[in-house]
């Protein structure tokens, strides 16, 4: 049986939101949290924690995906990559300004393509954009 959950995007606005409202959906009956890592999201949809278990057939049906592709697209993006270029002890700075600058040319991923891409690598998973 394929299991399908529902994405809000009405519940989401930026990155954080992005996660809150990821935590409600598929980690409802953990004890603990998804921080506000593109890393842990993958390790969440390969499933065997949260309400994914392993392989599944899994269908998301994103509302409101437009609103949420502008939410998290260019200007979020961009913000998050600055947040990383403050901590130059813990991420490489090289890394984050090239972004910044492929981003500005309209030749970066956003945050939202960057998760898109995430979902696609599980062929277990189909997206259904509202």
């Amino acid at each position: 049986m394929t299991k399908t959950f529902i994405i809000n995007g009405n519940n989401i606005n930026n990155i954080e939101t992005f996660y809150k409202e990821i935590n409600e959906i598929f980690m409802k009956n953990v004890d603990w949290k998804l921080g506000a890592s593109l890393d842990a999201l993958n390790d969440m949809l390969y499933g065997g924690f949260g309400e994914i278990d392993g392989n599944e057939e899994v269908i998301f049906i994103w509302k409101n995906f437009e609103k949420n592709k502008i939410d998290l697209g260019y200007e979020c993006t961009k913000e998050y990559y600055e947040n990383k270029l403050k901590s130059p002890q813990i991420f490489n700075v090289k890394h984050f300004q090239e972004e910044i600058e492929k981003l500005e040319k309209g030749q970066g991923q956003t945050y939202m393509d960057i998760i898109l891409e995430i979902i696609n690598d599980h062929k277990n998973i189909k997206l259904i954009k509202q």
